[in-house]
């Protein structure tokens, strides 16, 4: 019988679709409740929510014990499966609480197996870039990050300012968004490990199938994953195609 991960981190950057897949996996009831519990401007609101107690602040090993505990749980959410999302810029912090945890400097990749075992990687990226970073910047200036399949908010703001063309903001998230894929496929390489590929456009093109890939690769029935309903709907629209041929004209 194949041993199969009971554990995966999904390893993306901002608009890369991992909230369309961490929903998926949530509302299959089978694989867990992903999310980015190591992002550090949300780590006392995780703490709060799972009555995480930070009686001496938020950076203690005591409190970095607790959380894991309940990180575990959360992440399982009733469940044999854990999960989590990691985009690269909390890579650094989740290694630094977990050396807190464990009290050894190791590799993270062995830090992150002795906090959740063996561990099925899956990393999340997005071809077009310059449509990545013109998502990132509007929702960045509207609040407003995701939609669910009716069109209601799954997460942000209600109220919808209208956006601003931001050519140099573009810029810099292009290349923010560029360097963190290519330190992904570096902390790839350098420790070995051979992730399951999936793309954005892949994704949002087949939802059910890159889902049915992960349940394959955690010995999960696929038939659940084929037989779901998606659950976000898609925000380009004509003012984000506007703007990704504005920056081509201007920085031919």
């Amino acid at each position: 019988m194949p041993q199969f991960p009971q554990s995966y981190l999904i390893c993306g950057t901002p608009r890369s679709g991992s909230t369309l897949i961490c929903e998926m996996l949530y509302r299959s009831a089978v694989a867990g409740r992903p999310n980015s519990y190591f992002r550090e401007v949300d780590i006392a609101h995780w703490a709060q929510d799972w009555g995480v107690s930070p009686a001496k602040g938020i950076d203690t090993p005591a409190f970095d014990r607790a959380y894991l505990a309940a990180m575990r749980e959360a992440g399982r959410a009733g469940t044999g499966i854990f999960g989590l999302r990691v985009m690269y810029s909390s890579l650094a912090d989740a290694g630094r609480r977990l050396e807190r945890v464990f009290g050894s400097a190791d590799t993270v990749p062995a830090q992150l197996e002795a906090a959740f075992g063996p561990l099925l990687y899956i990393h999340l990226s997005r071809g077009d870039k310059l449509g990545q970073a013109v998502s990132l910047v509007r929702a960045e200036q509207t609040g407003l990050w995701h939609l669910n399949a009716d069109g209601s908010v799954l997460e942000g703001s209600l109220e919808r300012p209208e956006p601003v063309y931001d050519g140099k903001r573009i810029a810099a998230v292009l290349a923010d968004l560029e360097a963190d894929d290519r330190a992904w496929d570096a902390f790839f390489a350098a420790y070995r490990i051979t992730p399951l590929r999936l793309t954005y456009e892949g994704v949002t093109a087949a939802p059910q199938r890159a889902l049915a890939e992960i349940f394959a690769r955690l010995g999960l029935d696929e038939g659940i994953a084929l037989a779901m309903a998606v659950p976000t709907a898609k925000m380009a629209d004509a003012t984000s195609r506007q703007w990704v041929e504005r920056f081509r004209r201007e920085n031919v």
